[in-house]
């Protein structure tokens, strides 16, 4: 039976995640103008939104698609397909979301990744994708041996996690460039001494407001990170799947011997 504690978990990761949509929504919408797609200013705000919907919420959402206690009882196919679908409709939302601040630097004569947050961002992003197409040749095709599932079974999750820290990283490390770019010179006004005593209510309001989206998509992450590290947590194996992915494993070590040794 699924403990309390993992329930409340995942409840609280999902406000956290409704909450970081919400707050970069708003913080687009509001502080920043609204949205376009015709290379100006309102079009690069569809890149946090959908950066932070697709590469962090949504993704964290699928990677914890196993853990919800009601899925245990049904088909594990099943889930493996819903875990699928909602990491590609992730992954193409993160790739809109590059799209958008690609064509917004070309139009404006930006160059394209200058910054270390360009850099981790496009990192999580191609590895998300080869972490999906790994997934969908290992884990979903008929034709994939059970022996090989196993043997891929820990290095995606532990990509998995990689990916989350980088999504984590990436949208902090943005969000903090955003504001420094579009705030320069309130933040030259706010440390113009460097004796300065003023309190951190001085700040404009859009500045607390986006540290405070910071703070959400940190705990998000942690809350998300902490449900996929903790091994008392994991979807129950099915008997007959376990003792048939032992036996190919088993199999298929001897196959590579055989192989190897000829």
């Amino acid at each position: 039976m699924p403990s309390v504690c993992l329930c409340l978990t995942h409840v609280l990761g999902l406000c956290l995640g409704l909450l970081c949509l919400l707050f970069v929504t708003l913080w687009s919408a509001h502080w920043r103008g609204g949205f376009s797609w015709d290379g100006s200013a309102l079009q690069f705000n569809w890149h946090p939104v959908l950066m932070v919907s697709g590469l962090l919420v949504l993704y964290g959402y699928a990677a914890v698609v196993y853990r919800l206690p009601f899925t245990w009882s049904q088909k594990k196919r099943v889930w493996k397909l819903v875990h699928a679908g909602l990491m590609f409709l992730a992954l193409v939302l993160s790739v809109l979301g590059l799209c958008a601040v690609f064509d917004f630097h070309r139009f404006i004569h930006v160059p394209h990744l200058y910054s270390i947050h360009s850099w981790v961002g496009i990192s999580a992003v191609v590895l998300f994708a080869v972490q999906w197409a790994l997934g969908l040749a290992g884990f979903l095709l008929p034709c994939s041996p059970l022996w090989i599932r196993s043997s891929l079974k820990p290095v995606h999750s532990w990509i998995g996690k990689a990916i989350l820290i980088l999504s984590v990283t990436a949208c902090i490390s943005g969000i903090n460039e955003k504001l420094l770019f579009t705030l320069t010179m309130t933040f030259f006004i706010f440390f113009k001494d460097e004796n300065s005593t003023e309190p951190y209510s001085s700040l404009p309001a859009e500045a607390k407001f986006v540290n405070s989206l910071g703070l959400l998509i940190v705990a998000f992450g942690l809350v998300t990170f902490g449900i996929l590290s903790n091994e008392k947590w994991q979807r129950p194996e099915e008997d007959a799947e376990s003792v048939q992915v032992s036996m190919d494993a088993v199999t298929g070590t001897i196959l590579l011997l055989i192989i190897a040794n000829v």
